[in-house]
């Protein structure tokens, strides 16, 4: 945490950007700055410059994701890629007054009915640590910025503010900004002395548009999701003597297509996903082109079958087949689908942000500290995982707390955020607690206990919470 001091403005900035990452992780109620002043002890003192500390860039978040991932590429060896997944996801608001809240789409709603929450956009990246031979990973969140659109004007406003809407509205876009942070990443990547080391991203659908692949960086590999009627074409037989050259040839199948095409055989892949290996049935044909970058780079489909899975204990049923593209023909099967599985982990991240670390509680309405206050918490989520990975290894747990009688026995592959948070804690207070609140007696006799209470307050500040 003593190398994030550079990307505060002083020190006192720093001192107090040190004070909220760790209340951020030990924190027991809503995450509001508030809430974390009380548990700092300050509810005493001016609260102003904790608000001014978000609302006046007193720290640069990209700084300290960068030397998160600086961190992470140390543990990967010299050869290996980086492996990054990037997401959008929604912090809900309720005031009408916070900078680029608006009415967006519930992800949460079923199908049958989409509903509208007044909320935030964010965008986030995060970079994988494999974990053993098994083939797992944990994701650890490298980037984290506000995708919120300009304020729409209204139906009777000047044409130039319409026009001026727009234009906005086009540098704004999710799909924009998400190629940017990419091309950042590398050039990132590039300065800190990792220019040969080769980066993948893994993306869902969202992304997987004219917008990204039309401008993929150098030494850049993107594996996305696509639709089962997305167009490819083969590479042309041959080119004319005089004119244009042609970039594409025959139509080929849609992945749909490809999914029922019987000629086609079928190949096994081995890939790690939901705790343990499975055998993945897949096709795959490339080098093809697509009209979403132009026809620029060859790519490669693949078509994986969908897993059987248990409905009831006699009855079985199937999942939804999956369609991606990847823009390096060249890499394996396995390395594609495996990098694609780690990719589920970024909603992992999300669930444990929101819910755990309170990411998007901070009642704030400014833009930059709408920018500022959940980026810190996420930068100390990151910060707590990297250091449980580098204090434990990959797979170890803290060992400080045994887990209740009525949880059942199964091996756990890594430690849950819940188990590192209440490691914090116990390092943080348990000395304290042990050396301030003895028992304390009623009476004078010696021969008498000293009177106990029915809710032991250590056990309340360090019960394992699953």
């Amino acid at each position: 945490m003593e190398q994030l001091a550079p990307a505060c403005s002083s020190p006192q900035a720093w001192a107090r950007a040190r004070r909220h990452l760790l209340s951020h992780l030990v924190c027991f109620g809503r995450h509001t700055i508030t809430g974390l002043l009380r548990l700092q002890d300050r509810t005493q003192q001016d609260w102003t410059a904790d608000y001014r500390f978000y609302a006046e860039d007193h720290f640069d978040e990209d700084q300290v994701f960068a030397q998160v991932r600086g961190q992470i590429e140390a543990l990967l060896p010299a050869a290996a890629p980086l492996v990054v997944a990037m997401d959008d996801s929604l912090l809900r608001k309720t005031g009408r007054k916070v900078s680029g809240v608006r009415y967006l789409r519930d992800p949460m709603s079923p199908p049958f009915h989409v509903n509208l929450v007044r909320g935030l956009r964010v965008l986030q990246v995060s970079a994988a640590v494999p974990e053993g031979p098994a083939g797992a990973a944990r994701l650890i969140p490298v980037a984290f910025q506000q995708a919120a659109l300009p304020v729409k004007p209204r139906k009777q406003a000047p044409a130039h503010l319409q026009e001026a809407y727009q234009q906005e509205r086009a540098k704004k876009n999710i799909n924009l900004a998400g190629r940017q942070r990419l091309a950042q990443l590398r050039q990132q990547m590039d300065a800190g002395g990792s220019a040969q080391r080769q980066l993948i991203v893994s993306i869902d659908g969202r992304f997987t548009n004219a917008t990204v692949l039309g401008q993929v960086p150098q030494r850049t590999t993107l594996i996305g999701r696509v639709r089962k009627d997305s167009v490819f074409f083969h590479p042309p037989r041959t080119q004319p003597a005089h004119g244009r050259k042609r970039k594409y040839g025959l139509r080929c199948p849609t992945p749909e297509e490809l999914l029922k095409e019987e000629q086609l055989p079928w190949q096994k892949v081995p890939a790690y996903a939901a705790g343990q290996r499975h055998e993945f049935e897949v096709k795959t044909l490339g080098p093809i082109y697509t009209q979403m970058d132009q026809g620029q780079n060859p790519l490669r489909l693949v078509v994986i079958k969908p897993v059987r899975y248990h409905l009831t204990k006699t009855q079985t049923d199937r999942r939804q087949p999956t369609f991606l593209i990847c823009t390096d023909p060249n890499l394996s099967l396995e390395q594609v689908l495996q990098y694609y599985l780690w990719r589920w982990d970024i909603e992992v991240n999300f669930r444990d942000e929101k819910t755990l670390l309170g990411v998007g509680q901070a009642q704030v309405r400014g833009e930059a500290a709408n920018q500022h206050a959940p980026a810190l918490a996420v930068a100390a989520y990151s910060l707590l995982l990297l250091a449980a990975i580098k204090t434990y290894g990959n797979t170890g747990r803290p060992e400080t707390f045994q887990c209740p009688r009525w949880h059942k026995r199964r091996p756990t592959q890594r430690a849950t955020t819940n188990e590192l948070r209440n490691q914090v804690r116990y390092e943080l207070w348990a000395a304290a607690l042990g050396r301030h609140f003895q028992p304390l007696s009623w009476s004078d006799h010696r021969n008498e206990n000293g009177r106990k209470c029915d809710l032991p307050l250590k056990s309340a500040l360090f019960s394992t919470i699953k």
